[in-house]
């Protein structure tokens, strides 16, 4: 399992079309991804539970994946979060 805290730098936070790419991005992934807010972790190819965190620019989230392409992961959904897709 890793881990690694992101800050947010996606220009209008977490809305419904942002939030459908990033479960699109984990998905690509066989490893379990989760996205940790404030003790709040859910998991990443969940669109109902990724809008359920409410994310904005500017906060730090932890990103959990575990299995086999778990490094991979966790890279795409930092770039992802950082702006860099």
């Amino acid at each position: 399992m890793k881990q690694q805290a992101v800050t947010i730098k996606l220009e209008h936070g977490l809305e419904a079309r942002p939030v459908a790419m990033l479960v699109q991005v984990a998905s690509r992934h066989s490893s379990s991804v989760y996205l940790e807010l404030e003790g709040k972790k859910v998991n990443a190819k969940s669109i109902m539970g990724m809008m359920s965190l409410g994310l904005d620019s500017g906060e730090m989230v932890t990103v959990i994946a575990d299995g086999p392409d778990e490094e991979a992961a966790i890279a795409d959904m930092a770039d992802y979060l950082c702006g860099n897709n």
